[in-house]
């Protein structure tokens, strides 16, 4: 009886059901292509180098946010970044 409930329970449910094995693993988001190519560039920077990102080609990205994703993603790939900020530029080093 127990295992006829549960059937026509199932049957009523609103979400489609999928398995777990078969779900995105990742977080793209709406800053990716533009913090992967950042990290691109980063990795092939020479020592003591520092790459000049204009704030205002960046899509309406604030600092803060820029930063934040650069700074998430470097870590995630092991990538040592620091950011500062001069005259409307992103500088990352």
């Amino acid at each position: 009886m127990a295992k006829e409930s549960k059937q026509k329970n199932l049957s009523d449910l609103k979400y489609r059901r999928v398995e777990v094995a078969d779900l995105d693993k990742g977080r793209k988001g709406k800053h990716h292509d533009l913090v992967q190519g950042i990290l691109r560039e980063l990795e092939v920077l020479s020592e003591g180098a520092a790459m000049e990102i204009p704030l205002a080609d960046v899509g309406g990205i604030g600092l803060a946010n820029l930063r934040s994703a650069v700074h998430r993603a470097s870590t995630a790939q092991g990538i040592q970044a620091t950011a500062s900020l001069n005259e409307g530029y992103s500088h990352d080093i």
